[in-house]
């Protein structure tokens, strides 16, 4: 999207910038930070909100803005916005609710929260831009329905490997392919990781353990392709997707899948491990057109069915603030659901599970997520964002995928409301299985 570089510019020379807030102040939310303040011409970070305040100011000392001003209500955050002052807060709402701010962006990666937040902006008029792959795996179609509905966009980000993804899908298809794959290369994937196994490396990169568990165990993948799959229409091979060892490049995956499994289920949505180059992600599509056949044979892309188009890095957190811009100057979505869910993503027993026993959060020690038809797992699969503080009333295997019927769901989230509202509106679509 190289026109936002411009439109920025404008708004820079007319000092009229793209104002946003961000919530959320960990590791990727110090990055986002920093490339705001530093690199993005044209774009203002006016506020952060995180429950642990000083998180939020650390956040704004790593950019290099010594002096934010904490605010405690509306008036005084409208205040610090009209006057150019950074401002800080322990209360997210304030942000939804103020006037001034263009977009938020949710670093959060916390499904209960972040649906509250996301709503709550919604609520009032405000764009969201997300890097909570977590909640819109779960409630992803039903917030667009809301978003759609008060004018303003729930979008997720550029730089992840979702948004990535779907970046170089709308490219694929404009150049008249039609693309059959959608993968993300992976570096590592075993579903019996936990935080301890975890803890060094988390450690080394200054990096929440459970979050850093979630991309080993394959959960944050499954969230990942699961939005991607909403995104595109795709489905998956079989639950938990192929997940395909391949220590070659992905120019090799032209040879690998089935073609016809491919156009029966009008695309999947995929990922490798060990594939260069990694950590980035790939398109394979296919051309009708002989003529055009014979071009992209010219231009080194070989005699098909299939045709390899790759993207070989994600830069998280460098992209974010093209994301909002996108949203706020053009209207342009990066990611969001096509209408209603095509993948799921469903709760799966890291060990073997008792009865009493409550489950912990994302990336922990007891469960992981995988993909899953949504037309299977609708209203009867125990979705993996909804499984933390769920209470086990039976004993559940290892490797098992939990039921509803398996566990009592606590009492007052908003998350079991909105999917409940979900699983009612939207039915899911029977695709052929494996």
């Amino acid at each position: 999207m190289i026109i936002v570089d411009r439109l920025l510019a404008r708004r820079a020379s007319e000092k009229s910038p793209v104002r946003v807030a961000m919530i959320g102040a960990g590791f990727m939310g110090q990055g986002v930070a920093n490339q705001i303040v530093n690199s993005t011409v044209g774009m203002e970070l006016v506020a952060i909100a995180n429950r642990t305040e000083a998180k939020a100011i650390n956040a704004y000392k790593y950019a290099g803005v010594e002096k934010p001003v904490s605010v405690g209500n509306r008036f005084a955050l409208q205040k610090a916005i009209e006057a150019g002052t950074p401002a800080v807060t322990d209360d997210a709402d304030l942000l939804c609710e103020v006037d001034g701010i263009d977009c938020l962006i949710d670093v959060t990666g916390a499904v209960e929260y972040g649906a509250r937040l996301t709503m709550h902006a919604i609520k009032h008029g405000k764009h969201m831009v997300s890097m909570n792959a977590e909640l819109d795996g779960t409630v992803g179609p039903l917030l667009k329905c809301y978003a759609e509905k008060a004018g303003v966009i729930f979008s997720g980000s550029d730089g992840d490997q979702p948004g990535v993804q779907l970046n170089l899908h709308r490219f694929v298809k404009s150049l008249g392919l039609n693309p059959l794959v959608c993968g993300n290369i992976k570096g590592l994937q075993d579903p019996y990781r936990n935080p301890t196994t975890q803890e060094g490396f988390a450690k080394k990169w200054g990096q929440n353990p459970y979050m850093v568990t979630s991309f080993a165990d394959g959960t944050k993948i499954s969230f990942e392709q699961a939005i991607v799959a909403n995104a595109t229409g795709m489905s998956i091979a079989r639950r938990g997707m192929l997940g395909l060892d391949h220590q070659g490049h992905v120019d090799e995956l032209t040879k690998v899948y089935d073609i016809e499994m491919l156009r029966e289920r009008r695309g999947i949505v995929e990922y490798v491990v060990g594939a260069k180059p990694g950590p980035g992600i790939y398109v394979l599509a296919e051309h009708s057109d002989p003529k055009q056949q014979h071009y992209l044979n010219l231009y080194k892309l070989g005699e098909g069915p299939l045709y390899s188009f790759y993207t070989p890095y994600h830069l998280c957190h460098f992209e974010v603030p093209i994301s909002a811009a996108r949203v706020v100057l053009l209207g342009d979505p990066v990611l969001q659901p096509l209408d209603g869910p095509e993948v799921d993503v469903v709760t799966t027993a890291k060990i073997d599970l008792k009865a009493g026993e409550t489950i912990d959060g994302l990336g922990g020690y007891m469960t992981y997520g995988q993909c899953e038809r949504y037309d299977i797992s609708r209203a009867k699969l125990l979705p993996m964002g909804m499984a933390e503080g769920c209470r086990l009333k039976r004993d559940v295997p290892k490797d098992a995928v939990l039921t509803y019927e398996d566990v009592d769901l606590p009492t007052g989230r908003l998350i079991d409301q909105l999917r409940s509202e979900q699983d009612r509106i939207f039915t899911g679509k029977t695709k052929a299985a494996a």
